[in-house]
């Protein structure tokens, strides 16, 4: 069932079919809203075939598939010209401050904005939740962060928070100079954080964005290594919100449905944009060797069909949840696992980072919003393609 309030003042939650599919979405939406999202019960890539790489992901397909992880989401709804919200990731269900995680940071071409970016490039760790937001509302998600950081039992006498936050603009479908995403509507995304699936799609960060010139939002995928090359899982969550020249597992989706960047040999900024990567694993790995496996997350982009444009912001960052290599008091961590045994996971994160974006794509739906509608990819007619390709 969804609830609907009768005025476009009141925050409500979207809840979407029985008390099992409420809690399969791993996350509540807090949204002002008249009316239900169209779509709603969309494939992801999987479900049509696609399936990148070589390895298995996991339970969920998710970066929850790592354990601890948690996603939460808020999106939020209002006419056609608020279409906008926020996605929290958080390492570990403990105190984040007092319990860090190694952390790398990673970017490709910088048209954008990562606050906790330098911190996490000197000191190699974690010591908030991640959070997901657009352009304008970097200041508010930080405002969240740090809010909630503050309210951490134990945290009594903190007086600095590395607040980390991403963000995409989500300027054509959401009124973004409105500034309507506030933070007390932020922190609820880290507070309904949970485990499990989590939703994909036009929700939380990834209501408002596009990508290839369909709508983008939110994805996820994971990957789990054979025992013998260390049984790791490797998790990614994407907020996608660029362009390019759309592939799907090597194949010119893009060219052969006719919407890609310079198809009429004139720049536009079709291909402009940003996508946030956020890497997570159980693997034991130095925040040296983070930042190397954030890096690989460039090479999926690329794989999808994005040129990293002049105006694209693309940036990931990678944490791993393993305790021997866990900061904080009264802990002496370890160095982690040796260069040589990386290369499984970087193929991990490649694979599932390509998944990751596959879904973002297919799982929105159509939204219509402050300069125009955005339809969601035709799965259909991807298949089409697929299949003349003998995929």
């Amino acid at each position: 069932m969804r609830i609907f309030c009768p005025t476009a003042l009141l925050l409500f939650v979207l809840l979407a079919g029985s008390p099992e599919a409420i809690q399969a979405q791993s996350s509540t939406s807090v949204s002002i809203s008249v009316r239900p999202d169209r779509d709603a019960d969309r494939p992801r890539a999987r479900d049509l075939g696609i399936e990148p790489g070589i390895l298995e992901p996991g339970t969920w397909n998710a970066i929850t598939d790592v354990a601890g992880v948690r996603v939460g989401h808020v999106t939020l709804v209002r006419g056609d010209s608020v279409q906008t919200g926020a996605t929290a990731v958080l390492p570990h269900a403990g105190n984040l401050y007092r319990d860090r995680v190694p952390a790398g940071f990673f970017q490709g071409n910088g048209y954008g904005k990562f606050a906790g970016s330098t911190q996490i490039i000197e000191l190699g760790e974690l010591e908030t939740p991640i959070v997901l937001v657009n352009t304008l509302s970097v200041p508010q998600g930080m405002e969240a962060v740090i809010g909630w950081t503050l309210e951490q039992p134990g945290n009594e006498n903190v007086r600095s928070v590395n607040a980390v936050v991403g963000e995409t603009n989500d300027g054509f479908l959401n009124d973004i100079r409105g500034r309507h995403l506030r933070s007390e509507t932020i922190v609820q995304a880290i507070r309904d954080a949970a485990s499990g699936p989590v939703a994909e799609g036009s929700v939380g960060a990834g209501r408002g964005t596009v990508a290839f010139g369909w709508k983008g939002g939110i994805g996820t995928s994971s990957r789990v290594l054979p025992e013998r090359v260390g049984g790791w899982t490797v998790g990614v969550l994407v907020q996608s919100n660029f362009g390019g020249i759309l592939r799907v597992d090597g194949v010119p989706v893009g060219e052969e449905l006719g919407r890609y960047f310079m198809s009429n040999v004139v720049d536009r900024g079709d291909a402009d944009g940003s996508i946030i990567v956020v890497i997570a694993t159980d693997a034991p790995l130095s925040d040296r060797n983070l930042e190397r496996l954030a890096a690989r997350a460039m090479l999926a982009i690329g794989r999808t069909g994005s040129p990293a444009s002049n105006g694209s912001g693309d940036y990931a960052v990678a944490f791993s949840t393993a305790e021997s290599v866990r900061r904080g008091q009264d802990r002496v961590s370890q160095n982690g696992l040796d260069n040589d045994d990386l290369s499984p996971l970087f193929q991990a994160a490649v694979e599932a980072t390509e998944e990751a974006i596959l879904n973002s794509l297919f799982r929105a739906t159509t939204v219509t919003g402050h300069r125009g509608t955005v339809d969601a990819i035709d799965t259909e007619a991807v298949m089409e393609v697929m299949h003349r390709f003998d995929h």
